[in-house]
């Protein structure tokens, strides 16, 4: 099992002047420590219940692109961009420059989007949720063609281009993973089973509820000719440690469980991550003791 880190929020001492430097340091220690990817949220205000929308938030791929530039090893990616914040055509060539640039370390982490709130406050339109699904698989064929090397027109009913040429190509292949985050079973997950190499849970639903989600996934991919196993199975929570929180070993006993439903990657944030001691203890004491789950 590999074990990656989220950064859900940059409210930290120092406030602007001082977040780049911390940021970096964060970022560097889960490269040197082992982690496996690191992530940031893509919203444009602060999310509940992470805490009130006036809090510090960073556009994510600005802030991929810095992160890039301080790691040398660990994956990149957004959990996840919202469908309706980017023209597709111009997120698949942001993501498409993150990968170049990182050296193919970039994920595409894709849904559907719903906080409303920024939407309305920086006005980017915010259509009903069957339209945001249409979108979001529209964006996904989109992706699919120009990270295929085809250069012709792609004809949809939300989007239309004339050209989805993409030079450089990305330096991962076959591509850039696409991961998919949500639990709807009727929708996302037959997107995960269709377009996907991710998926993304939360692993706070619980044990059982994640493998009810699983045993659907793998029905839909069943239904569309592929075997489950072609899609990487990811998880995200957080962990606490000290008291009132959990222990290296409390984490390291869910990790287990989490592996023998069948994830392969778990991926946590962690309160005052820029304190960097929760970083020292998850490299210390979980990740050596999961990686073979």
């Amino acid at each position: 099992m590999k074990i990656g880190l989220q950064i859900p929020s940059f409210t930290w001492p120092g406030g602007s002047p001082e977040l780049g430097a911390r940021l970096a340091e964060i970022a560097r220690t889960a490269d040197d420590a082992g982690f496996a990817s690191l992530w940031v949220m893509d919203h444009f205000f602060q999310i509940p219940p992470v805490g009130p929308a006036e809090l510090d938030m960073l556009e994510g791929y600005a802030t991929l692109g810095f992160l890039a530039g301080v790691t040398r090893r660990v994956r990149l990616g957004t959990l996840v961009t919202g469908a309706t914040y980017r023209h597709p055509g111009l997120l698949v060539k942001t993501a498409t420059t993150l990968d170049v640039v990182s050296g193919g370390r970039a994920y595409l982490g894709i849904g559907a989007a719903w906080f409303e709130r920024e939407h309305a406050g920086l006005g980017v339109p915010f259509p009903p949720l069957s339209e945001r699904f249409e979108r979001l698989e529209e964006t996904l064929r989109i992706a699919h063609q120009m990270w295929s090397g085809g250069r012709g027109p792609f004809e949809g009913r939300h989007f239309r281009l004339a050209e989805t040429l993409c030079v450089p190509p990305p330096v991962s292949q076959p591509r850039p993973p696409i991961l998919i985050g949500g639990l709807g079973e009727r929708k996302t997950l037959r997107l995960v089973a269709r377009y996907a190499d991710a998926c993304n849970f939360f692993d706070m639903i619980g044990l059982d509820a994640l493998r009810h989600k699983l045993d659907v996934l793998r029905r839909h991919c069943d239904d569309a000719g592929r075997p489950l196993d072609e899609i990487e199975r990811t998880t995200l929570g957080s962990v606490r440690f000290g008291p009132g929180g959990r222990s290296p070993s409390d984490v390291v006993r869910h990790c287990r469980a989490l592996a023998e439903l069948g994830v392969q990657h778990a991926i946590f944030n962690t309160p005052a991550v820029h304190e960097l001691r929760p970083l020292e203890i998850l490299a210390k004491e979980v990740i050596p003791e999961v990686e073979g789950f």
